[in-house]
């Protein structure tokens, strides 16, 4: 389905009016979506995928994954979220896991941002490199 400029930029701004401090407000977000089925305005469906396009993309931002090779403690997770919070933002929903298979060290996955000093990734680069 194409989706005209026009049902494109509507999208945006119903995301925009959603915002709370640059956070987004799940009530507004809920809202939004029932006004716009009770209206039924001209290009409806493409204007509510746009906007759930835009919902999506805004929650996998908001979305932090840290992989250690050991379970860190909470001091460890806690200097951890305080980075992550000071470079992206309050709003974070971070995730902690363990993976063994990192070997040692940390692998963090930020939207599409990823920053891996795992030993792992280290012998990779180094695999690649010869």
């Amino acid at each position: 389905m194409k989706i005209s400029k026009l049902e494109r930029r509507e999208a945006k701004e119903l995301f925009r009016t959603c915002q709370v401090n640059g956070l987004l407000d799940e009530t507004r977000v809920r809202r939004t979506v029932q006004t716009v089925l009770a209206q039924k305005p001209r290009g409806y469906l493409s204007i509510l995928t746009q906007f759930q396009r835009l919902v999506k993309l805004d929650q996998e931002r908001r979305s932090a994954r840290v992989e250690s090779a050991v379970v860190l403690s909470a001091a460890e997770q806690n200097e951890v979220l305080n980075s992550l919070s000071q470079k992206y933002g309050p709003g974070l929903n971070i995730a902690f896991a363990q993976n063994a298979a990192l070997i040692g060290g940390l692998r963090i996955q930020v939207g599409s941002d990823v920053y891996d000093g795992s030993v792992r990734g280290r012998l990779e680069r180094l695999r690649e490199s010869f």
